[in-house]
């Protein structure tokens, strides 16, 4: 959100600017929009540190400007999609200073083994106890446990339900609730992933507690209650496929789940098509997956899988676009954006992802067309890569996105895996024949 347009010249993406710019999805052919966090927010994290959560951010525009834009995207057909941060606070929102909300929070006598997803424990002294960030200091997690914040989210779905709003990704859906003994973590192993590792310990105790799933069913079921239902995507970051394919429940909890596999895999064909063809498996009947190779907290797929490789990047596009399921694409991934080169002293992110954050290239001007003022991050590499350029070349990469996306329209089918030589992938749905050779790299699409 705040690296797609700037209306009003600040170098900070908005809802008008957004809001300028659904011609562009219209063309493109998207069906929905998901808007990183537009909640007032003091931006320790940008915006996953909610200080109000009924509220829109001044800089990033008015609760006015919201309505206009469900309202003209609607029209389009195009559903709007928020982000809510159910997990933790800012440290500057209400609840967190008021006394008779204490409960609100998980708080300690004396810290456990838990770490930070940022580095560091996990816990902060104040006020002679110890309070829960499974992310940054100012961030504390929210407690779960307590019937009273349950309500009160179910209160905050139905306000953005009430406005038109389609739906929400849940950020850290798989870790609102956590153990209620607080019990310290199990170590990694040599065996575990390297997203495990990285942490030191196994966290079955911080997340993935079987109890969330009592919170989506609930949540679900209020979605459920709007024409046409409002839709719940989760950020399941988990790489046991039985955990991911569990957030579906029995058709009664999430719609969709973010697929993590996929993300942090690497370009291969073998691999991929294990993720896939097991994921697959995994769900329950009538669920559909999510892919995607990009997003705002890991490196952009035409940098980490693709290496600035335009073949690579068509590729990487036809796989995603032609799967079965949903696919999410993040701004920028329909003309190949890659990283963009942060020097240190314009470096903002606590966690090192400013590369991947940096703003839509619209046009090759200095400015990239982002923004008449500051960039509230440096533009990438746009005066070759950028939209104006690629919408007027028929063969560019955001014009195989457009295709793409239309030809993902008219596929319903079942994935049929079909023979293919090293390094390649071939599948079938539809009548249509996707053949990916990663040797080459290409990609062909048949009707067969």
């Amino acid at each position: 959100m705040r690296s797609f347009a700037d209306f009003n010249g600040d170098g900070v993406g908005d809802l008008p600017g957004l809001i300028g710019k659904l011609d562009y999805f219209e063309w493109l052919g998207v069906d929905a929009l998901w808007l990183s966090p537009i909640n007032p927010s003091p931006n320790k994290d940008y915006g996953y540190d909610v200080s109000d959560y009924l509220d829109v951010d001044p800089a990033l525009g008015t609760m006015a400007d919201l309505d206009r834009l469900i309202e003209d995207a609607g029209r389009r057909g195009i559903r709007v999609l928020l982000d809510i941060v159910p997990n933790h606070t800012s440290d500057q929102h209400p609840w967190f200073s008021d006394p008779e909300k204490r409960d609100w929070y998980v708080w300690a006598d004396r810290p456990n083994n838990w770490v930070s997803a940022f580095g560091g424990p996990a816990w902060t002294q104040k006020d002679g106890r110890w309070y829960l960030h499974n992310f940054a200091p100012g961030q504390p997690d929210l407690n779960w446990w307590n019937d009273e914040v349950r309500a009160e989210f179910e209160r905050i779905l139905r306000f953005w339900f009430d406005r038109g709003v389609a739906g929400f990704r849940i950020d850290v859906a798989h870790g609102l609730v956590k153990d209620e003994l607080l019990r310290d973590n199990p170590p990694a192993t040599r065996d575990d992933p390297p997203p495990i590792r990285r942490f030191g310990q196994r966290q079955v105790y911080n997340s993935r507690r079987p109890e969330v799933h009592d919170v989506f069913r609930r949540w679900r079921s209020i979605a459920e209650e709007y024409d046409p239902p409002r839709v719940l995507l989760g950020e399941t970051w988990v790489l046991e496929l039985a955990d991911w394919a569990a957030f579906y429940g029995a058709d009664d909890e999430l719609q969709l789940a973010f697929n993590f596999l996929m993300a942090t895999a690497t370009l291969d064909a073998t691999e991929l098509r294990t993720v896939v063809e097991t994921s697959l498996a995994a769900l329950p009947a009538g669920a559909k997956p999510v892919w995607h190779g990009s997003n705002h907290d890991v490196s952009r797929m035409a940098t980490r899988w693709c290496k600035g490789d335009e073949g690579k990047v068509r590729l990487a596009l036809t796989m995603l676009l032609t799967l079965p399921g949903a696919t999410v694409l993040y701004q920028g991934d329909e003309i190949g954006q890659e990283d963009g080169v942060v020097p240190p002293e314009r470096v903002l992110d606590i966690s090192g992802r400013d590369p991947e954050r940096t703003p839509m290239p619209w046009n090759g001007e200095p400015k990239g067309g982002f923004t008449s003022g500051e960039s509230w991050l440096p533009m990438g590499e746009h005066r070759r890569r950028n939209v104006a350029a690629q919408r007027e070349d028929p063969g560019s990469v955001l014009n195989l996105t457009r295709e793409l996306i239309a030809l993902k329209k008219r596929l319903r089918g079942p994935y049929e895996p079909l023979p293919a030589s090293k390094g390649g992938w071939r599948y079938r749905r539809d009548g249509v024949v996707v053949d990916l050779d990663f040797n080459g790299p290409r990609a062909r699409i048949e009707e067969a």
